[in-house]
């Protein structure tokens, strides 16, 4: 287990569960929770100046999402994706997602693809700053968002689960290296092409992110020393 930061106690009418499974799952982008390390609910507890209810509720919440792993009388294990694993999220999610966006550019109105342009747009700017979390929350919501427009509420269920599982390890590395503001910028290009209303050209636009985004996970790897990321929220 790595030395963590001093983290501060947070009170007791705060949703504890929320904000520690928020926390974990920070760690588990920025890399500072390790695939296949097995982590102490205890032992988080004591970083987090909380009992240890909590740290294993949130546990067990990250769990059901395909996070992590239990393992009896230890803790949690981080759950380990491989190439083939990453390799068939993104197959599922651009047999979703690519026919879909082409449905949302011959259906959606201009006025409902603009409302869609501050999200893309913090996107870029979270990017810019170098805020992973705040990088992620943006895209995540400008992703669904964008598919609810098709309104299919199960869709849009399904491809939030989909990317849960198949979160991006040591994102920290591809910002260091400029990769996520290239990536970022490409919300604001498809927005434009759904704006022409071209089914086929939104339809390409998104099937490319998508394998950019695949590209930019195989070339992130793992995280040699990430940033702390494991703290809870400010009050």
């Amino acid at each position: 287990m790595a030395d963590l930061k001093p983290r501060n106690p947070i009170s007791v009418q705060e949703r504890l569960r929320d904000q520690v499974a928020h926390a974990l799952r920070a760690a588990l982008i920025s890399g500072e929770l390790r695939p296949g390390v097995v982590y102490s609910a205890p032992t988080l507890a004591a970083d987090f100046g909380v009992s240890a209810t909590p740290v294993r509720e949130a546990m067990l919440d990250l769990a059901r999402e395909g996070l992590v792993e239990a393992v009896r009388n230890k803790g949690f294990r981080v759950t380990e994706l491989s190439d083939r694993d990453l390799d068939e999220f993104t197959e599922i999610r651009a047999l979703i997602e690519v026919p879909t966006v082409g449905q949302v550019a011959r259906t959606a109105t201009a006025e409902q693809l603009e409302a869609l342009r501050p999200q893309a747009r913090a996107i870029v700017e979270a990017a810019r700053k170098h805020d992973l979390i705040g990088y992620l929350e943006a895209d995540r919501q400008f992703h669904l968002d964008l598919l609810a427009l098709a309104g299919n509420a199960r869709l849009v269920e399904t491809v939030g689960d989909l990317r849960k599982r198949s979160r991006l390890y040591g994102l920290n590395r591809l910002d260091q290296q400029g990769e996520l503001v290239s990536s970022a910028e490409e919300h604001l290009e498809l927005l434009d092409v759904l704006l022409t209303g071209d089914a086929d050209a939104a339809q390409s636009c998104m099937a490319r992110h998508l394998g950019h985004v695949r590209h930019l996970w195989a070339a992130g790897g793992r995280p040699a020393e990430p940033e702390s990321a494991l703290r809870l929220p400010a009050r």
